[in-house]
């Protein structure tokens, strides 16, 4: 191969590389990554009444763990 060849496919995944770093320091000061839950809860709820069921477990889950709270005694 041709120097000029090598030195141009040096370059150029040089510059690939930088701009593959460029978006990844982009994603993360932009907070892309901050919920990982999001992408994998909507992964999990296809339609409306899956959603709405989740958002009443957790409603209810919540609100046992008040009651738990609210109920509990230290042992003696």
């Amino acid at each position: 191969m041709d120097s000029n060849i090598i030195a141009l496919m040096i370059g150029i995944s040089t510059f690939l590389g930088a701009l593959g770093l460029v978006a990844l320091l982009w994603g993360l000061k932009t907070g892309q990554f901050d919920d990982p839950k999001r992408f994998l809860d909507g992964a999990h709820h296809d339609n409306i009444e899956d959603l709405q069921d989740a958002a009443l477990m957790e409603a209810k889950r919540k609100e046992a763990k008040k009651k738990r709270e609210k109920n509990y005694r230290p042992p003696d």
